[in-house]
């Protein structure tokens, strides 16, 4: 039975970007992969307007899932304005349940950017929501209409803007075909490239996977956050 991976970022590229070359490989081992923008990271461009980059960054970020293969979607948050509300978990529950993932993946929830912690909250709600008995009566849209799931996986993949109390507790070796899928990818996102903030995160994350590689005894890695559960909490004891 195929895997189902949902990665969910604040902004169009940000999954792209962190968690990429882990979705890369995760498609070319068989995976469904979405990758889901709660906001399309309009804002982010120094020169143009929101609404004329809004259109770029879709047109990137649909460019990007499908040359690693995977699928797309992107919320109707406004960038910089990302509620931390029922209503916007359940929105996010409602594609846990109609996608039905074993995985999610998503920001580390402390992060200077507060999009990016609020997404890491929400994912965080809509996870346990995804799996709770919703009635009609909760007014949380259509969400009651669909059969409730539980995400057995929840990894907060690593970034330059979340790394305060972040350490890794798993490594996902990634191999020469998922690394170039990925960076011929990414290398078509303005962002990315360092053209809207100067930040050159193609380098800094190519870098990063050489030295978590090193960390882990492969040639390049990706590092995730794995929160601990009940059930390993006990499994670890005191």
């Amino acid at each position: 039975m195929s895997r189902t991976v949902l990665a969910i970022g604040a902004h169009i590229g940000d999954m792209d970007l962190t968690a990429g070359p882990t979705l890369a490989k995760l498609v070319l081992d068989g995976a469904n992969v979405t990758i889901v923008a709660l906001t399309a990271g309009e804002r982010g461009h120094p020169r143009l307007p929101p609404a004329e980059y809004k259109q770029q960054k879709v047109a990137e970020g649909e460019a990007f899932a499908t040359a690693i293969g995977a699928d797309f979607m992107v919320l109707g948050h406004r960038d910089g304005f990302l509620p931390d509300t029922d209503e916007a978990a359940a929105e996010l529950a409602t594609v846990i349940r109609e996608t039905q993932p074993d995985t999610l993946i998503t920001h580390w929830k402390h992060s200077t950017h507060r999009d990016h912690s609020r997404t890491a909250a929400l994912v965080d709600r809509a996870r346990f929501l995804a799996d709770f008995p919703i009635t009609p009566a909760d007014a949380l849209g259509t969400l009651h209409d669909l059969p409730r799931h539980a995400v057995r996986t929840l990894l907060h993949t690593e970034n330059w803007q979340d790394m305060d109390g972040f350490h890794p507790t798993h490594y996902v070796p990634i191999p020469d075909e998922a690394f170039y899928r990925w960076i011929s990818a990414i290398r078509h996102q303005a962002f990315a490239r360092g053209e809207t903030q100067g930040f050159r995160h193609i380098d800094y994350y190519t870098a990063l996977m050489t030295t978590r590689g090193c960390l882990s005894a492969y040639p390049r890695a990706n590092a995730f956050h794995q929160p601990p559960t009940p059930e390993t909490t006990k499994l670890a004891g005191p």
